[in-house]
């Protein structure tokens, strides 16, 4: 049993870390285009194609870019860049990372999203997190987006939580994902994960992180609270809490509460195996001592 017990924060990106899909910030301005129009359009297409919706939006912006905006790795990273966050967001990894040693539990931070891992790249808090698993594009050799690689849906995003869950980070690793590992042997129990999500499309994480004994948080955007509201009153989330991360705010004060039982949780499973341990010395030791 490791000394250290790791916490893994696992969030969606877009209405959870940044008030608004990450699209609506540098590619769709910079073509002239208005976000309501956009995902309309989205939504159309997905509906006459019969098409799953992340991968409806993707080939609408490749789509709506094709003469106009060259759809590189380079230009994705790049829009990146003029992403906006809550209040905190980006200050907080690093305090609640320190909050996590001072409790005596390693943090890890993740994502899973259905927006782009290209941007998201490009975006100031890539490097504050272990993985980054969202959707993203295949590119030809002039390095231009010609197919998608990865779409991450709502239902889809459940077997990411198996890969944290294992330790199974590679995405193409799936014979290891399916595979058998023991519930000791896995890197991150599900009851030391807590699920960071503000919509209808994070209800199956929420709930497999709850059925499995972790825990979930539903943020929500200022005066915009309905949600997060029901998915708490319909027992789909264990906390609700303003999308505010700066320092003393209320989902600080969960997460330091969660990380807390996580440690004790630790201490208890340890305590027990070492009187187990104890114990089981104890009578070899006077079988070995009888005539």
């Amino acid at each position: 049993m490791r000394d250290t017990p790791i916490a893994a924060l696992v969030y969606d990106f877009d209405k959870t870390l940044s008030p608004r899909d990450m699209q609506e910030y540098s590619f769709l301005p910079d073509l002239g285009i208005e976000p309501s129009e956009f995902w309309a359009a989205c939504r159309e297409c997905a509906v006459e194609h019969r098409m799953d919706g992340v991968l409806a939006y993707m080939y609408m912006m490749k789509k709506r870019a094709a003469g106009r905006m060259a759809l590189t790795r380079k230009t994705l990273n790049r829009l990146g860049e003029g992403i906006e966050f809550f209040p905190g967001v980006e200050g907080w990894f690093s305090r609640i990372n320190a909050i996590g040693r001072e409790i005596g539990v390693e943090v890890e931070h993740y994502i899973i999203s259905s927006g782009l891992t290209e941007i998201i790249e490009g975006s100031r808090i890539h490097n504050c997190f272990k993985a980054v698993f969202a959707a993203s594009f295949v590119y030809n050799e002039e390095g231009e987006a010609v197919w998608p690689a990865t779409a991450v849906n709502y239902t889809s995003k459940t077997q990411y939580l198996f890969r944290i869950n294992k330790g199974i980070l590679d995405v193409t690793n799936d014979r290891d994902l399916n595979g058998f590992t023991p519930e000791a042997l896995r890197r991150v129990p599900f009851s030391n994960m807590i699920y960071v999500g503000d919509g209808l499309t994070d209800v199956p994480c929420m709930k497999l992180t709850r059925l499995k004994g972790g825990y979930s948080i539903a943020v929500y955007a200022p005066d915009n609270s309905e949600i997060a509201d029901d998915m708490l009153l319909q027992n789909r989330a264990d906390f609700r809490c303003p999308a505010d991360y700066r320092r003393g705010s209320e989902i600080e004060t969960a997460v330091t509460l969660l990380f807390r039982r996580m440690r004790a949780c630790h201490d208890s499973v340890r305590l027990h195996e070492e009187q187990m341990a104890q114990a089981h010395a104890s009578r070899a030791l006077r079988g070995n001592s009888e005539p």
